[in-house]
């Protein structure tokens, strides 16, 4: 026990010393060491601070017995966890290592340590039988050698080398017999005659004693029987028969044939043979030895990974009283074939793998071995498919599974790697092993619209809330990194009017629709109105759930489709300042129709001279639709009178002219009722009233005179009325202005009025104009034009190169004209009869000069005219009229 206890400590104290070669750990430790003993400070020497083999994940790869060591969690060192049995773990192989895995984490590291467990002297020499009988004629000569079966002792090196002693025997020695290349061979020696008479049977004790410290022994009793006369014993023609045999060898294989010989005659000379002992036992029943003949053949299978060689003592007797016998040995070694396919372990899996993950990150450690020895044994690994990954071998046997390719989850989610190995045999033999590496997400993809720009078509008048379109984006990654949603783009909306100019400029689009931020739904938050809006343009950002979230973008045209909605509108007629005021005039129109200014129903006032040809214009009717297309194309028909009339209106001109000669017949005033219709579904409609007076050709042309004179008074009295609504110290100017015009008509009146009453003395039809009949307002965009606002701008005109004076009446308030009807020719009208204005109204009246008749301005109490004649109609100082 004593010399055991040092041996302990001095295992302990080779603790200290480890060498490190590519990366390998050696320790070394006596068997049947008790469980907790410390090998070595493992952390230490694999180069670990204090406290980081446990914040690292310092452990070992189990696989089989190596479970019998492991390592403390807290100090890194390695402990032995169970006892060792090296006869156990390797037999009779020298020197007995453990190959351990190590690894660490963070990042992953793998060592290998190689653990050498010693052997002690812990099992004494076992004989084959705790007796042995032998017989031995008394006629052996002396010196006859008489084979004895060895001890065998489970330890090795000095622990197994073997001493054996014989009890004390003046006939007897032993003789041991020992060889490099074979197992020891034990003989009994006879050294003196033996007389059968004096001493039948000797009792011998044969002890075998190991080399260890201190020795232990084994014994084995030898009785030996003394037989009589048969003086001659078989002889085999060899001591040692040398034979191979591969382990793939079927049954029944002559594995050796041995001979031997006896020069004895008759009974004692035939022999017969037969296998005295086997080592190792397990081949006794594998051979099979024919007694006659000597042939040794195979009765079972041998394996080259279990036992590499036999040894076959043969013995052969003869027939003889008492029977004489020779022996010999058949040392058999197996060959090695290519039978054991590699083996793949799979000693730590890290999965799933991020798809960002660098290049060279180690994914799994593997562990390749083949039973087989030399080339059949030597294998080879790959990786298939080749890519992304590759094997990279760390140690003997040892491979890493590393990245080679960058990942992308998105066009694989999952891999199925195949790691192949293939020793170097003939035929070479193969074995796999099938890894599942899931790849995990990362937020590398934004949202992707299938399309860039969407169009949208929606119907003006819709509800609040309905649904104009259904918007998808694709995100091809997984969870929250895939989760999309959606928004309207809060940069603004461009919102075309349906004038096409931008409608209130950049406007939020948000006021318009809503997306929902699940489905992708675009919602209308208000009925839209084809004549506010026409195109409406926005972006819609899909945005995911990743970390940092990414976004993509969709341009989305709205376009409104119009639906017939808006009735016509009638505008003011020909002559107004629309016309004078260009672009500006005809936005003031459109204003004006869709604000509903002129009526849908009204009288409008226009003269005709007897006898006028057949396709001659009276008038023109005006109207305007604010929706577009179909919607907006507006025709016009004549609904009375019907019939054959003395007018016609042109379908899609609006002109009113006469269908044939006008004459007497019929009458002095027609009143005709047009409809104006659109062309939508279902059609809506407008209805205007003209009062078409028939005159002589003369009275015609003063009328047409005082219509344009009523339609510059009209137009001044917006200008007046503009100037109230300019602001107070701009209605004040426009006071003064109307004062001091008003003073000098005051001063002028008298005049006038004499000159009135003489010029209508010497006019013999001066009572035309007293008929019955309103002034019309004609366009004189010559004359020029009063604006007081871009809404209400109207100009006044007349007919080229036609002398003009002006008349100016400022009137307060003017009833209503007459309603159309027949009247006498010679009838005199009130004179409130025949202006058509409105309160506050300043007439312009125009009449050529010199006139063949007087004119009379006819006023109401509060109200005052000037008239003022000239030969030419004024110029302006551009030229113009």
């Amino acid at each position: 026990m004593g010399e055991r206890r040092c041996a302990l400590v001095r295992v302990l104290v080779l603790q200290a010393a480890w060498a490190v070669s590519g990366g390998q750990v050696r320790y070394s430790v006596p068997e049947e060491a008790k469980a907790g003993t410390v090998l070595g400070r493992l952390a230490q020497d694999l180069g670990l601070e204090a406290g980081e083999a446990e914040a690292r994940r310092l452990r070992l790869v189990a696989q089989g017995r190596r479970a019998s060591v492991e390592v403390s969690g807290a100090s890194g060192a390695l402990v032995l966890s169970s006892r060792l049995d090296r006869e156990e773990l390797c037999g009779k192989s020298a020197p007995c290592a453990l190959r351990l895995e190590v690894l660490v984490e963070r990042p992953l590291r793998v060592f290998h340590v190689e653990l050498e467990v010693t052997d002690i002297n812990d099992n004494a020499p076992v004989f084959p039988a705790a007796r042995k009988n032998l017989s031995i004629a008394e006629s052996s000569v002396l010196g006859s050698r008489f084979p004895l079966e060895g001890a065998s002792d489970a330890d090795i090196g000095v622990n197994a080398q073997l001493t054996y002693t014989l009890s004390p025997s003046e006939h007897f020695s032993l003789d041991l017999h020992r060889s490099e290349e074979y197992r020891e061979s034990l003989f009994l020696v006879l050294t003196k005659p033996l007389d059968r008479e004096t001493i039948p049977v000797h009792r011998l004790v044969l002890t075998a004693s190991d080399g260890g410290r201190p020795s232990l022994t084994g014994t084995m009793e030898l009785v030996i029987t003394v037989l009589d006369a048969n003086d001659n014993a078989p002889r085999f023609n060899q001591s040692v028969y040398k034979m191979q045999l591969l382990e793939n060898a079927a049954e029944g294989t002559l594995v050796a044939r041995v001979n031997a010989t006896d020069p004895d005659l008759g009974s004692n000379g035939e022999v017969t043979f037969s296998v005295s002992n086997t080592f190792p036992e397990k081949g006794k029943n594998i051979f099979h030895l024919n007694a006659r003949t000597g042939e040794l053949n195979l009765a079972g299978g041998v394996d080259y990974e279990d036992i590499r060689s036999y040894e076959i003592q043969i013995e052969a007797t003869d027939k003889g009283t008492p029977p004489l016998s020779g022996h010999c040995k058949v040392v058999l070694e197996v060959l090695d074939v290519n039978d054991n396919a590699p083996e793949v372990w799979v000693t730590s899996l890290s999965v799933p793998v991020s798809e960002d993950a660098s290049l060279g990150t180690v994914v799994a450690l593997l562990s390749v071995s083949d039973r087989d020895s030399g080339a059949n044994g030597r294998v080879r690994c790959w990786v298939w498919p080749a890519s992304p990954f590759g094997l990279e071998a760390t140690f003997a046997g040892s491979y890493s599974l590393v990245l080679r390719e960058a990942l992308d989850r998105e066009r694989v989610s999952e891999y199925e790697v195949e790691v192949r190995a293939e020793d170097g045999g003939a035929p070479p033999l193969r074995a796999s092993r099938g890894l599942r590496v899931p790849v995990s997400d990362v937020n590398d993809n934004a949202p992707a619209f299938a399309q860039a720009v969407y169009t949208v078509l929606a119907r003006e008048n819709n509800a609040a809330g309905a649904e104009l379109a259904r918007l998808w984006a694709r995100d091809p990654d997984e969870a929250g990194n895939g989760r999309v949603s959606y928004s309207v783009w809060e940069g603004g909306a461009a919102a075309v009017s349906a004038s096409g100019a931008a409608g209130g400029g950049w406007r939020p689009a948000s006021s318009y629709v809503s997306v929902d931020a699940e489905s992708g739904r675009v919602w209308a938050l208000q009925p839209l109105d084809y004549e506010e809006l026409q195109v409406l343009q926005f972006e819609v950002r899909a945005v995911d759930a990743g970390e940092p979230p990414l976004c993509g973008n969709a341009t989305v045209q709205l376009f409104v489709l119009d639906e017939n909605d808006n009735a016509p509108a009638l505008l003011p007629p020909a002559g107004s300042a629309a016309e004078a005021g260009g672009v500006a005039g005809e936005a003031a129109e459109l204003g004006a129709a869709a604000a509903g200014a002129v009526s849908g129903s009204g009288t409008l006032w226009a003269w005709a001279a007897w006898g006028a040809p057949a396709g001659q214009v009276v008038a023109k009717i005006r109207a305007v639709d604010a929706d577009s297309g179909y919607n907006a194309w507006l025709r016009y028909e004549l609904w009375e009178p019907r019939g054959k009339g003395p007018f016609r209106v042109g379908l899609y001109s609006g002109e009113v002219s006469t269908a044939r000669a006008l004459d007497e017949a019929d009458g002095p005033r027609q009143r005709l009722l047009i409809v104006v219709r659109d062309h939508g579904e279902p059609a809506r409609s407008a209805t205007a009233t003209l009062s078409v007076s028939l005159v002589e050709a003369a009275e015609a042309a003063l009328a047409a005179g005082s219509s344009s004179s009523s339609l510059s008074s009209l137009s001044l009295s917006r200008a007046a009325g503009a100037g109230a609504e300019l602001g107070p110290g701009a209605a004040s100017a426009a006071t003064n202005v109307w004062l001091v015009v008003a003073i000098c008509a005051v001063s002028s009146l008298f005049l006038l009025a004499v000159v009135l009453y003489g010029a209508s003395r010497w006019a013999p039809r001066a009572a035309v104009l007293s008929g019955p009949g309103p002034t019309t307002l004609v366009c004189a965009s010559e004359v020029g034009s009063w604006s007081y606002s871009q809404r209400h701008s109207r100009s006044l005109c007349v007919a080229d190169g036609a002398g003009k004076s002006d008349l100016m009446v400022f009137s307060p308030n003017f009833p209503p004209p007459p309603p159309p009807g027949p009247a006498a020719k010679d009838t005199q009208p009130e004179p409130s009869a025949l202006l058509d204005t409105v309160s506050g109204t300043l007439l312009l009246c125009l009449v050529p000069s010199p006139t063949p008749f007087p004119l009379t301005c006819p006023v109401s109490p509060a109200s005052f005219a000037v008239v003022v004649w000239s030969r030419a109609p004024p110029r302006r100082p551009g030229g113009g009229r």
